[in-house]
């Protein structure tokens, strides 16, 4: 045989793709090329194959005299990056017949070591998963990616350590073990802030249980040193776990990036810091890959000191928190990465931290001020659902030995509320292109299908809309709101003290 072709895949954003490697061997002056739009990690396995195969007990390519051609269809899609070294190994020497196994079925993922050796690469999860649903039978990945590729059921996968290992087990001579399925296992909430870690601010412990409750973004405000940042982080404490394939979409975007270090099972929390550039938020470069956003999916993205991030990578949040996806436009194509993400924001109210609050004196001039506020556009303050105001704590909480309550009782209310959002959108044929889950997810149209007023809260939710001059996306929101706040209640109908509660969260001292 002087043709053969071997089955790998590779992520581009994150989407998968099924890679053919083709051989081709023919006699002639030694020449060995990669063509199919290879990068040059590509390219550079010409050398790292031969060695392996050398050091593996075979012939190595450079000793022959023979013309070497590897093809890596689809030819249109550029290829990049060492996960392809295994199966191009495997393709030439089904070629040059030094071994014999049936291809079909199988894709084979890893890095060559010079020695033989297969070394681990990222975005292993989403590959399986594919593999999965095309209807690969066998899936042959480097033993430190096992135990990630083996959540997926319904397919072998087998981990080598060695290129030696994978023609032992091709072969027949020696086979590898099939790997046991994974078993998801729940983090482990305990080392974590809990709500009752946090004197004071009880008031801010009800937006943020609303916010968890129906998905809402939340932003909270005032003097430095109040607990804001606390608060954040005990904001995922009192969020569900993830479903089985909410973990799984969670755990691809985190391979695919390289950040993996454990199964993400709980909402994942990102938290960037303000001198953050655009594309480490956004996503991007010359190949896009997902960026702190994306890496929030299903989860919180949680942007300390607010106003202080570039203004561009504030306008930027406009996308992804009304549809729940980001798209990224490069010259070499275009990329959507999803983005269903709770924000939470953290700002001072000023500069120096104490306009409109009691205390010490604002000391910011004008000038300063007025530079601070427009940082924030009138688009991304009408995204945002709930405004809380930290006020300072006075001594006497913070010196008390009263604990508030945990968040354990805040995250069975959340899981209470969002059970009963569930069964409202599943008692509806609705016309949605996903099935809805929150509240914070519904369009126009749902809100006409389930959210009904009775004269008295409509009345009192178009008076407040009137004065404090609502924006028809603010309209909307307040009434998602207080759909939330009449859940947490377990109210079937909203009443106008929901109302009246959904609109006390609408911002008074940052305007802007």
């Amino acid at each position: 045989m002087s043709f053969s072709k071997v089955y790998s895949a590779q992520t581009q954003a994150l989407t998968v793709s099924t890679i053919s490697v083709e051989t081709d061997i023919s006699r002639g002056l030694y020449a060995f090329a990669i063509v199919g739009l290879p990068d040059k990690a590509v390219e550079e396995a010409r050398d790292r194959v031969s060695a392996a195969i050398k050091n593996s007990g075979l012939g190595s390519p450079k000793t022959k005299n023979q013309k070497v051609v590897i093809s890596l269809a689809p030819a249109s899609e550029k290829k990049e990056g060492p996960s392809f070294d295994v199966a191009i190994a495997l393709s030439y020497l089904l070629a040059s017949e030094e071994i014999d196994f049936d291809p079909e079925g199988k894709i084979f993922l890893g890095e060559l070591s010079l020695d033989g050796q297969i070394r681990p690469i990222k975005g292993i999860l989403p590959i399986a998963r594919f593999a999965k649903e095309r209807g690969y039978k066998e899936f042959y990945v480097p033993k430190e990616n096992v135990e990630e590729a083996a959540i997926i059921d319904e397919i072998e996968v087998f981990g080598a350590d060695s290129l030696k290992q994978i023609l032992k087990h091709l072969s027949g001579e020696d086979r590898i073990p099939k790997a046991e399925k994974t078993k998801l296992t729940r983090e482990s909430k305990e080392n974590k802030t809990d709500f009752s870690d946090i004197r004071g601010q009880e008031r801010a412990k009800r937006g943020l249980l609303i916010a968890a409750a129906g998905g809402h973004n939340v932003a909270m405000y005032g003097p430095p040193g109040t607990g804001k940042t606390m608060l954040a982080k005990a904001f995922t404490g009192i969020l569900p776990p993830l479903s089985f394939e909410e973990a799984l979409e969670a755990t691809s975007i985190h391979s695919v990036a390289g950040v993996l270090s454990g199964f993400i099972t709980e909402p994942p929390f990102r938290s960037p810091h303000h001198t953050s550039s655009y594309v480490s938020l956004v996503g991007g470069g010359t190949t896009p890959k997902p960026g702190e956003i994306t890496l929030a999916h299903r989860g919180v993205l949680f942007m300390d000191e607010f106003p202080e991030f570039e203004r561009r990578v504030i306008e930027s949040l406009r996308q992804p928190l009304e549809d729940k996806v980001i798209s990224v436009a490069r010259a070499k194509g275009t990329a959507h990465f999803p983005a269903d993400v709770m924000l939470v924001a953290a700002m001072n109210p000023c500069p120096c931290g104490n306009y409109g609050f009691k205390g010490k004196p604002c000391i910011c001039t004008p000038t300063s001020l007025s530079r601070y506020r427009r940082k924030m556009s009138g688009p991304i303050i009408d995204r945002i659902d709930i405004w809380l105001e930290v006020d300072r704590v006075s001594p006497g909480q913070l010196s008390g030995i009263e604990e508030g309550a945990k968040s354990m009782f805040f995250r069975n209310k959340v899981e209470d509320a969002r059970n009963i959002q569930r069964a409202r959108f599943n008692q509806k044929n609705i016309e949605s292109k996903t099935r809805l889950t929150r509240n914070s997810e519904m369009s126009a149209r749902d809100l006409v299908n389930f959210v009904v007023l009775e004269d008295e809260p409509r009345s009192a939710l178009n008076l407040a809309a009137e004065r404090l001059g609502f924006s028809p996306r603010v309209y909307h929101r307040m009434l998602k709101v207080a759909r939330t706040i009449a859940d947490l209640d377990n109210s079937k109908e909203i009443t106008r003290d929901h109302i009246l509660e959904a609109v006390e969260y609408r911002p008074k001292k940052f305007d802007v």
